[in-house]
């Protein structure tokens, strides 16, 4: 009994002391400011910071605005833009009413005795409040009983990108507004002057991008608690390529127009003309590994920086390839006279195998029939007729009349034509002059890729 007696007691004695606490917080606070007038300290000594305004009679509509300090940072690889705000918030609560025709600028540290909307920034990953030299806040209450809060955050924002057209690319971020706790039944948010309420981005100037545009709207935020007010403010990035240009896109066009430089080396020089490949299709590699260190390494898309790089790439392995080809055809130049007769001795074999198969059968077919024709003499006791040839005009050798032509069998028509495609082939492939193939690609290869080029520079900056 003794312990519940000396327990309530001791909980009586910290509910006094906190209470005793607060009152003298606030009359320091109050006693420090002097502008202060007795009868704000009254509203405020009476106040419940806990309880909205208007908490019977209908939601609070808060007016916001936003001045866009600095955008410090854009992340590809995290997919966030880092961002230093000012946000501005408006509200009128009945109970601040005074009298008077100034407003009264108070000290930040008084925010925790007032009520204020439970802003939050929806995409946010990390922020924090300023606090150099005390926490940076504004408090301003207007005689009507408005009341302006205002703070400086560092936010670091969740921005989707799509990186298919990158560098070339346009980005839209998005900064979202809204109220953590009150649904729509007790809190409205609006832009207090739409578009103008955001300021800043016209002076911005970031490294790699430029604002082309932005705007705001108002909407609703639904979750399975309700419905929540939503502002957003929309801002489109265009990325500035003159840095990828220098960067990555003449590098790999001067790599492209080096291994061109074999075509006018000789033939016989193998070493140099392999050093060139060899030396460019590696450093292409290197280009293309060090252009991926700033992209995400989910590759979900491909981009339009690795589209080219890959038709450089293509173009300098291509030049290797083509050298193996000449070179190839060099070596069995001078066994070209050789060739010519192996195509010709192709040529007499295939006619060789068609024929030999044509008699064949022709041979068979008139035994199977010559069999036949004595079957049914033997059988029917009738005398054969016997032709007699313009040769051996006595008759003496005796021979059977030749049968009718059948068609030819469908495997002679495929072998012919498979001669003749065999034939063609070889004759494309066929280089009168390893040397020419040098001089075609030094014509070809530049060519083909200013037209390349001209597609694509075309597709990604205007579709």
């Amino acid at each position: 009994m003794t312990l519940s007696v000396s327990g309530g007691t001791l909980l009586f004695t910290l509910l006094l002391i906190s209470r005793l606490l607060e009152n003298a917080l606030l009359n320091a606070e109050v006693k420090e400011g002097e502008i202060l007038p007795p009868t704000i300290h009254k509203l405020m000594k009476g106040y419940n910071k806990y309880l909205r305004p208007f908490f019977d009679n209908g939601p609070v509509s808060v007016g916001m605005s936003l001045d866009i300090a600095s955008i410090d940072t854009i992340s590809e690889i995290n997919m966030d833009y880092t961002a230093t705000i000012f946000l501005r918030q408006r509200w009128t609560d009945e109970r601040l009413v005074f009298q008077g025709n100034k407003s009264l600028s108070l000290d930040g540290r008084l925010v925790e005795l007032l009520w204020v909307p439970d802003t939050f920034i929806v995409d946010s990953k990390k922020s924090f409040l300023h606090d150099i030299t005390v926490e940076n806040r504004l408090i301003r209450i207007f005689p009507n009983g408005t009341v302006l809060y205002a703070l400086r955050i560092t936010t670091t924002v969740a921005c989707n990108m799509d990186l298919t057209k990158y560098p070339m690319d346009k980005q839209t971020c998005t900064l979202q507004l809204e109220s953590w706790g009150y649904n729509i039944n007790d809190l409205t948010f609006h832009w207090t002057r739409g578009n103008e309420s955001v300021s800043g981005l016209d002076t911005l100037k970031l490294a790699q991008y430029t604002v082309e545009d932005h705007y705001t709207s108002v909407s609703e935020a639904i979750y399975e608690t309700g419905h929540y007010p939503k502002l957003v403010f929309h801002f489109e990035l265009k990325r500035s390529i003159l840095y990828f240009i220098l960067e990555t896109y003449v590098p790999s066009s001067l790599l492209v127009v080096l291994s061109w430089v074999s075509f006018w080396i000789s033939q016989s020089s193998v070493p140099a003309r392999i050093c060139i490949g060899v030396t460019t299709v590696l450093t292409m590699t290197t280009l293309m590994m060090g252009a991926r260190t700033s992209l995400p390494n989910a590759n979900c898309f491909i981009k339009a920086i690795d589209v080219y790089l890959g038709i450089c790439f293509s173009f300098i392995f291509g030049a290797l390839i083509e050298y193996a080809v000449a070179h190839f055809c060099t070596l069995t130049y001078t066994e070209s006279m050789y060739g010519h007769h192996m195509h010709d001795a192709f040529d007499d074999e295939m006619n060789g195998i068609i024929t030999t198969i044509a008699s064949n059968s022709n041979r068979a077919k008139r035994r199977k029939e010559a069999n036949a024709a004595a079957n049914a003499a033997g059988a029917n006791a009738a005398p054969v007729e016997i032709a007699l040839t313009p040769s051996s005009p006595s008759g003496s050798e005796p021979r059977l009349e030749a049968p009718p032509e059948v068609p030819r069998h469908w495997c002679f028509t495929v072998l012919a034509v498979l001669r003749k495609v065999l034939r063609r082939a070889m004759n494309c492939c066929h280089v009168e002059n390893p040397h020419y193939i040098d001089n075609y690609s030094r014509v070809t290869f530049p060519l083909s890729f200013v037209m390349v080029n001209l597609l694509y520079w075309t597709y990604y900056l205007y579709f």
